[in-house]
């Protein structure tokens, strides 16, 4: 199955997908966009042209594991995005994504501006790992 994850981000948002087979996640694509309404639309179009089946979407929760407001405004992402496009969308832990997409960033010795068109859908793509890893076992 198609799945495409999302890492929410307040100015930026990242995009991760994977093959049929569930085996490999790829970064996608990187949108800037803040307007919420106008996000779901881009994020839905990308869905409906890779023929995503299924859509993952990164929960940012505290590192004691409690959901403060960057949990719940990816709850309400979470839910448009489902509403837009009719398709199932589950939530992922992303728990320190973000820092490990750094540290691949920075074994790659990606800097500057390149770093930061990317960081987002490197995190994407860790999350839509973890959650395939997380099915697979």
């Amino acid at each position: 199955m198609i799945i495409l994850s999302v890492d929410l981000g307040k100015a930026r948002t990242g995009l991760a997908i994977c093959d049929k087979n569930e085996m490999l996640a790829t970064p996608l694509a990187q949108i800037t966009e803040k307007d919420p309404d106008i996000l779901i639309d881009k994020v839905s179009n990308v869905a409906l042209a890779r023929q995503a089946e299924l859509i993952v979407v990164g929960l940012p929760k505290n590192m004691d594991g409690t959901e403060g407001d960057s949990a719940k405004n990816a709850r309400d992402f979470a839910s448009k995005l489902k509403e837009k496009t009719k398709l199932t969308v589950r939530m992922q832990d992303e728990r320190g994504t973000t820092i490990t997409a750094n540290n691949y960033l920075n074994a790659t010795n990606t800097r500057g501006k390149k770093r930061k068109n990317i960081v987002d859908s490197v995190a994407a793509t860790i999350i839509l790992q973890n959650y395939l890893d997380s099915q697979h076992h």
